[in-house]
């Protein structure tokens, strides 16, 4: 083989540096990848440690169980939402009250107008009269904002703090003023 380098004008001699030099970095190589591999083994022997070999297995499955419970309990808290949704749109969700002096010789406010107004705006007026002798209860009803009988001031008064109710909040709230 000598014969061949020589012939090419190359010395034998540089072919074994280049080749050792090609030889420890192919060695310094496997040392890395063995470390690594090493290393892959130890986190992977982590990864699996338990009592048996199905304890990774049984983790999943306890696991995808849950997921299943939380997936049903999600399905049962939206049906709920949903009622609790239709339920909203019919209950009073909105108030006023107006306290007065319904006579000149009662007084202490004891007299009072009561609207109850759900989101559309329709619900009704409790209005307590309160006499020194009785008290009497009037009803009367509001459809979207509006009573087809006369209403006294006071009942007026506390309709439109119904009507208005949680507007001022809300109005706070955006212009950044705090109660």
């Amino acid at each position: 083989m000598s014969t061949i380098f020589d012939s090419m004008g190359i010395d034998s001699g540089i072919i074994i540096i280049v080749l050792l030099v090609i030889v420890v970095i192919l060695i310094g190589f496997m040392i890395s990848n063995g470390m690594r591999l090493t290393r892959l083994e130890r986190k992977y022997k982590m990864f699996m440690k338990g009592s048996d070999a199905q304890s990774l297995e049984k983790t999943f499955v306890r696991k995808f169980a849950q997921i299943d419970r939380l997936y049903e309990a999600k399905e049962d808290h939206e049906h709920a939402i949903k009622a609790l949704e239709q339920h909203f749109k019919i209950i009073f969700s909105k108030y006023g009250v107006e306290k007065y002096d319904a006579f000149d010789d009662v007084g202490g406010k004891l007299s009072f107008a009561l609207a109850l107004l759900d989101k559309d705006n329709t619900g009704l007026i409790l209005n307590a009269v309160h006499s020194r002798d009785n008290c009497f209860l009037y009803l009367k009803e509001i459809v979207k904002g509006e009573s087809y009988v006369m209403l006294s001031q006071e009942e007026v008064e506390a309709l439109r703090k119904a009507v208005n109710f949680g507007l001022a909040d809300i109005s706070e709230e955006e212009s950044g003023i705090e109660k």
